[in-house]
C-alpha cells in the first residue's frame, strides 16, 4: 500500500503492482554510462531485494501511455555523526536511504517537451513518501550515496542535500557506508 500522490503527469506505483512491470523494466535505460549500475539494479536486483526486504522500489509512471518515466528504491537506515562535545562518541541519525533513482532515458528522449522529470520525481512522489514514512517510524534525514561527479553533486544540492565535513564524512564512511557505495559521496537533507 503505497501514499496516494496527485500529479497532473505521473502516477506511482511499487514494483510489484502490475504483473506488466516485471516485462516493462526492460523498456529502461540510463543515459550517462557512469549510472549503468542503476539499470542493472532494476533490471536484475530489485525483485530479489524486495522479496527478501532489502529495499522497496517504485515505479514513476506516465498517466497516459503507462511509459515508465523513471524509478526509486528507498529502505531504512541510519547515519553516525561524531558529538562535538564528546570526542570519541557518536550519535546516531535515524534516516531513509534514497538507495536509487534515476530517470529513464528512453522516456526522456520520446518526450523532450518534458523537462526536470528528476526533479518532480523526488519533490512530487520520493519526498512525500519519506514524509509519510515519518508517521509510522522516527526518520530525521533523506540521505544518498550520489557518484562522485561534479554535476550530479550538484544536482542534489539543488534538491536540498548537503555534504558532511571532510572530517564528518569520512567518519561516516568509516562507519555505515556499504562496499557497493565504496567511491559514492554521501549526502543528506533533514526532513
Amino acid at each position: 500500500m503505497i501514499l496516494e500522490i496527485e500529479h497532473k503527469l505521473f502516477f506511482y506505483e511499487h514494483l510489484f503492482d502490475d504483473k506488466k512491470n516485471s516485462e516493462q523494466i526492460n523498456n529502461f535505460a540510463i543515459r550517462e554510462r557512469s549510472g549503468y549500475g542503476l539499470e542493472l539494479y532494476l533490471k536484475q536486483t530489485a525483485v530479489f531485494d524486495e522479496e527478501n526486504q532489502l529495499n522497496s522500489t517504485y515505479l514513476v509512471k506516465d498517466k497516459k501511455t503507462k511509459e515508465i518515466v523513471g524509478y526509486f528504491s528507498v529502505r531504512t537506515g541510519l547515519f553516525t555523526v561524531e558529538t562535538p562535545d564528546f570526542e570519541g562518541y557518536f550519535d546516531t541519525i535515524p534516516a531513509v536511504e534514497l538507495s536509487n533513482f534515476a530517470v529513464n532515458a528512453l522516456y526522456r528522449a520520446s518526450h523532450p517537451e518534458l523537462k526536470q522529470i528528476g526533479e518532480i520525481i523526488f519533490r512530487s512522489f520520493i519526498l512525500p513518501t519519506v514524509k509519510h514514512i515519518q508517521n509510522f517510524v522516527a526518520v530525521k534525514a533523506l540521505y544518498i550515496y550520489a557518484l562522485p561527479e561534479d554535476k550530479l553533486i550538484s544536482y542534489y544540492e539543488k534538491l536540498g542535500f548537503t555534504r558532511l565535513e571532510k572530517e564528518e564524512e569520512r567518519f561516516v564512511h568509516a562507519h555505515v557506508k556499504p562496499k557497493y557505495d565504496e567511491d559514492c559521496i554521501f549526502m543528506y537533507q533533514i526532513l
